[in-house]
């Protein structure tokens, strides 16, 4: 199994930036389908951004296609999603996610992931 650490959450005004990482220890990620989901208070899980594994194809939300950009550092084992013009509905605790078997089919399913980080809060202001 993968672990995961995230780090880099923290409170924004609305149009502004943040990025979270996601670092992996154990196994090397360019095995493993890893994606972002977040959960707002009182509302389920919900994809925002993942991304395959070989070749490594990206896949998005549409409330966040043009704003949220989701990469990988193989030499560092990390994921990252890059946020920008966020909004106060991007508010919640965004989980980092992976999976080494999931089909491209089921990718924005929280429930197909085997591992997760611990969850960074998002809070974004208006």
């Amino acid at each position: 199994q993968v672990q995961l650490v995230e780090s880099g959450g923290g409170l924004v005004q609305a149009g502004g930036s943040l990025r979270l990482s996601c670092a992996a220890s154990g196994r090397s990620i360019a095995s493993y389908t890893m994606a972002w989901f977040r959960q707002a208070p009182g509302k389920e899980r919900e994809a925002v951004a993942a991304i395959f594994r070989r070749p490594g194809h990206t896949y998005y939300a549409d409330s966040v296609k043009g704003r949220f950009t989701i990469s990988r550092d193989s030499a560092k084992n990390t994921v990252y999603l890059q946020m920008n013009s966020q909004q106060p509905e991007d508010t919640g605790v965004y989980f980092c996610g992976a999976d080494s078997a999931l089909i491209l089919t089921s990718i924005f399913n929280s429930r197909q992931y085997d591992c997760w980080g611990q969850g960074s809060q998002i809070t974004v202001s208006s």
